[in-house]
């Protein structure tokens, strides 16, 4: 996504807004668009709203032959109505005209809302798919080798720490990120100018260990007293 809306920025005469809070209610979902796209609208006059959000995109759509983008992240978390607006909202003359390109990026929740009877007209409205599959330990290798190379350190890791590393996060290229700044933090915490697999096995036993319960015979005397 972020790659997305970078590109879209580069482009001449492209309108991108993205929706930061996917979770907000109706009025709020109203309040943000106007900020996006420079409208004072008045979230309990939907159709004075719908009225100046169409216009505005329409005004774009004649002077620069391109349609405003709206980007919406986790949109698995917008609420059933907000959605139907947005639906309703982004296209004139009876659905036959569309007025603004909306992307909507989330989990497998998003997939399985759409097919519901509820969102099947939004569902039919969609025009491109692309659906993300779990992320093969080649392709997490080559992220965490260009991270690395961009940030100037391409040899801070052995190659069998990346493939391990590639071959634990299951596909998920958050969980890569987050096993790989643990190991970044352990390499600064003991001066290490290289993370190597003595590092990373070290990490790891120190991480299996168990903690400590505080409290614990606190909280055995009350259960006895009970």
């Amino acid at each position: 996504m972020r790659i997305l809306a970078e590109h879209l920025a580069d482009q001449r005469d492209v309108t991108v807004g993205m929706i930061s809070r996917p979770q907000a209610n109706l009025a709020d979902f109203y309040r943000e668009m106007g900020d996006l796209f420079g409208a004072e609208l008045r979230p309990h006059n939907r159709w004075g709203g719908t009225k100046i959000l169409r216009q505005r995109w329409q005004t774009h759509i004649d002077s620069a032959l391109s349609r405003p983008v709206l980007i919406i992240d986790e949109a698995q978390e917008m609420l059933p109505q907000v959605l139907s607006e947005l639906r309703l909202l982004s296209s004139a003359r009876l659905d036959s005209h569309i007025l603004l390109t909306v992307v909507l990026a989330g989990d497998g929740r998003l997939v399985e809302r759409l097919r519901s009877e509820e969102f099947l007209p939004l569902d039919s409205r969609i025009r491109v798919r692309l659906p993300m599959e779990r992320a093969t330990p080649d392709v997490l290798q080559d992220c965490l080798r260009h991270l690395l190379a961009e940030a100037g350190a391409p040899t801070l890791m052995a190659p069998e720490v990346i493939a391990t590393l590639a071959a634990h996060a299951q596909g998920n290229l958050r969980s890569l990120m987050i096993m790989a700044d643990e190991l970044l933090a352990a390499a600064a915490e003991r001066r290490a100018e290289r993370i190597d697999e003595a590092l990373l096995f070290e990490a790891c036993a120190l991480a299996a260990q168990p903690k400590a319960v505080v409290g614990g015979r606190a909280g055995t005397r009350e259960r006895g007293r009970r």
